[in-house]
């Protein structure tokens, strides 16, 4: 790996200093941090990192190198702006690696740094919150400049940049990772992709979903006009408010078909039901975060990533809200019983993360079932 003095820089003028790695160069985007202590390659392939400087909280990364099969972008490819870790392991152990982290970066052109005190900086993101950054290689005033000069991720719509040009079908399962058999391919789902995530797709396949996925622009008409059974909207990166013709057709097409939402289309949906949002101050990143289920009191471990969030007081007397976030008791998920809707704000997909609610798949599934048997 590279020798290269790197820095990161943030936009009220902290430095880290550490050694470059991955692609030499400069990026800028959001600081933010993720607390999961496995599965570096589904976040640096997740769509909804899109423009944002990772760091890992974990001390060491790299140590299990890159494969062909846990990428969470459909394409493979990563979205991350930026990486940032305490100590880039130089060995890859792993049966499963094709590639080291290092090549894996540069060959993606992913500005990374290594040797960053990833405790402080997660403390100091914490104490002031996600900004905007700049890191690589560049000069200290230089990278200062950048960052400052750098969009807010408040009004920004990121979508454009993750969703697809066209609609596609998509039939893959999670395989050898399935926590129990597939069901039988049943029910004709719609997916809205504004960045969605491989292993929702792969559960809903699971679950028995037949998939064609969308563009973020496709209109509600032709959505209705697929005649699905269901329709879902997926995970994405940037702020909702900013999505506003994605808000426009969710909110035609709430009430025609059953629908489930999943981060971003949590948010999504609560806008088209009349609700707001707003931005957190560090957000919720990582694949340890306890969310309480409203109606049965039990505590899902779930993995998340969302710096915006539903606000619970502006929604309509119609809209429940079901799952609490234990820690600050934000929202997490909502439903509107008679419209057959319903959303959380985690994921329950996990990649990387724990199983407590693939639960959700099978509820999507029941509202199909009894809108069909209606």
């Amino acid at each position: 790996m590279s020798t290269s003095r790197a820095y990161l820089v943030l936009a009220d003028g902290t430095v880290f200093e550490g050694t470059s790695f991955g692609a030499e160069g400069v990026s800028i985007g959001e600081a933010v941090f993720t607390t999961t202590l496995t599965g570096y390659q589904e976040v640096l392939t997740d769509p909804s990192f899109y423009g944002q400087i990772v760091t890992m909280t974990a001390p060491q990364i790299g140590n299990t190198g890159i494969n062909d099969e846990d990428s969470e972008a459909v394409d493979g490819k990563p979205r991350v702006a930026g990486f940032v870790v305490r100590d880039a392991s130089p060995m890859t152990s792993s049966w499963r690696a094709t590639e080291s982290l290092d090549a894996y970066l540069k060959r993606h052109n992913i500005v990374a740094v290594t040797g960053i005190d990833t405790r402080k900086l997660t403390r100091h993101l914490r104490d002031n919150g996600s900004q905007n950054a700049a890191v690589g290689t560049g000069s200290i005033d230089e990278l200062l400049a950048m960052a400052k000069a750098a969009p807010s991720m408040a009004g920004a719509d990121l979508v454009q940049h993750v969703t697809p040009k066209s609609s596609y079908r998509y039939t893959q399962g999670r395989g050898v990772w399935a926590t129990e058999e597939p069901k039988p391919v049943k029910y004709k789902v719609a997916v809205l992709d504004f960045g969605v995530k491989a292993n929702i797709l792969r559960c809903l396949v699971d679950a028995g979903c037949d998939l064609t996925v969308y563009p973020a622009t496709t209109s509600a008409e032709t959505i209705l006009a697929s005649n699905p059974d269901g329709i879902f909207l997926s995970n994405g990166p940037g702020d909702p408010a900013a999505v506003t013709y994605a808000v426009d057709t969710v909110r035609t097409l709430v009430g025609k078909k059953p629908m489930f939402g999943i981060c971003l289309g949590h948010q999504l949906l609560g806008l088209a039901l009349g609700g707001k949002t707003y931005k957190l101050k560090f957000g919720h990143r990582g694949a340890n975060q306890p969310v309480l289920d409203l109606a049965t009191k039990r505590v899902e471990i779930t993995s998340q990533n969302h710096g915006f969030c539903v606000d619970l007081a502006s929604l309509p007397a119609n809209v429940v809200s079901t799952h609490v976030h234990l820690n600050d008791k934000t929202s997490e998920g909502l439903a509107a019983p008679d419209l057959d809707v319903f959303s959380v704000q985690y994921h329950p997909e996990a990649a990387a993360g724990p199983h407590d609610s693939l639960y959700l798949f099978e509820r999507f599934t029941s509202l199909m079932e009894k809108r069909a048997n209606a």
